[in-house]
């Protein structure tokens, strides 16, 4: 069933404010609580993995799919939720060990890095057992998704190789060639003001087209793999290009904190504004800039707390993003209709740039689980940290 859509007429955009005028609007505690309950009716017990998405139909809220890769990404976050202190209502390790035993999967160079990221986080004691099931040295060639120099994937293997050679650094010694071919092909993608394309421009025909547009993800996933990178090889380069990325995608934040859709990495400017979506409002923008910040020593909370409160009623719709009744965050905002958003990327193509906030808005509401989980591992560490601050204050 197609999902539900509300639509609203956008208001104009006000001007952004100003650090000294800033103000978050939203309660950590209350949204990381949001996101455990949600998580647990987006599980399949049966298969001991998560959905895909669960979606709001005419006949009431759905669950569609299974996905190992959004498994990966919220186990990830429950583990930061337990550093911090807090309660898994999961298993990790049983529901880690099932997909370590999957040898359907992965199939993709992408979700071989997240299986190694979460295993270097997890059990670093496990990681030879990854890398005795896949030849290291050979994944250039076996993987599409390498072999097309996607950035979003090419960066979650290179996060995931980073962690594991931090955490294991004498038992590994293979993975920093690897990670370095993965580095210096993300160092290809990435263009003019820091901003990162989708896909490598000399590989394909379709890198050729389009390789120099890239999403938010597109941004955010570098900029963590370049940051750990950095820190995990003693690459100064890197964390240089880290700092690029993130000074970017704060440049160019919207006047209601939002992080842009499309990335013009030939121009170094946005190239289309819409979708915006909740997740890198609540999760991915955070957990690319807490990390770059601490290793760069740059404070970048007031762009993360203006983008975090878009999910409350300061967005285009000035409607809650947050449903406290199903426990989730409804996924996007954006024009009505869809195909106003196509056209804005094909006039990109053409150095042809428009403003999409005066359009009539809808929200889709579904919401999947890694949107959840990624907020989670974004936040629970933050969390503690402020609850912690508030007590010694008191």
């Amino acid at each position: 069933m197609a999902p539900n859509l509300e639509t609203t007429e956008a208001h104009e955009l006000p001007a952004k404010s100003s650090s000294a005028s800033f103000s978050p609007k939203v309660d950590l505690n209350a949204l990381i609580e949001l996101a455990v309950r949600g998580l647990i009716p987006m599980f399949d017990q049966k298969n001991q993995m998560f959905c895909h998405s669960r979606v709001l139909t005419p006949g009431g809220m759905e669950l569609q799919g299974l996905s190992p890769r959004y498994t990966i990404m919220t186990l990830m976050g429950f583990h930061e939720l337990e550093k911090a202190g807090g309660t898994s209502p999961f298993r990790i390790d049983e529901i880690h060990d099932r997909l370590l035993r999957d040898n359907a999967w992965p199939t993709l160079a992408g979700d071989f890095g997240l299986l190694i990221w979460l295993t270097a986080l997890r059990a670093p004691q496990k990681l030879q057992q990854i890398f005795s099931r896949f030849d290291l040295s050979s994944v250039f060639e076996r993987f599409a998704d390498l072999r097309e120099g996607r950035t979003m994937e090419t960066a979650w293997l290179l996060t995931g190789l980073s962690h594991a050679a931090i955490a294991a650094p004498t038992k590994l010694p293979e993975i920093s060639k690897v990670a370095e071919q993965a580095y210096r092909l993300l160092v290809g993608n990435q263009g003019k003001g820091g901003f990162f394309g989708h896909l490598n421009r000399k590989s394909t025909a379709s890198g050729k087209l389009r390789g120099w547009l890239g999403s938010f993800a597109d941004q955010v996933y570098p900029t963590i793999a370049f940051t750990w990178y950095g820190q995990a090889f003693q690459s100064k380069e890197a964390l240089q290009r880290a700092i690029e990325c993130g000074k970017g995608i704060c440049r160019v934040q919207g006047p209601l904190g939002q992080w842009w859709w499309h990335y013009d990495s030939r121009e170094g400017r946005v190239a289309s504004m819409y979708p915006v979506f909740s997740v890198h409002q609540e999760a991915m923008g955070p957990m690319a800039l807490f990390p770059l910040g601490l290793a760069a020593g740059i404070d970048f909370r007031h762009e993360i707390y203006r983008g975090l409160q878009w999910i409350s009623d300061a967005n285009e719709t000035k409607k809650e993003m947050r449903d406290f009744e199903h426990n989730l965050v409804w996924r996007c905002v954006h024009p009505d209709p869809e195909l106003s958003m196509k056209m804005d990327v094909l006039l990109s193509h053409l150095h042809i740039y428009r403003n999409a906030s005066a359009r009539k808005m809808t929200v889709r509401r579904e919401c999947r689980p890694y949107e959840l989980g990624w907020l989670l591992f974004a936040f629970a560490g933050e969390a503690k940290s402020k609850n912690n601050g508030a007590r010694a204050k008191s």
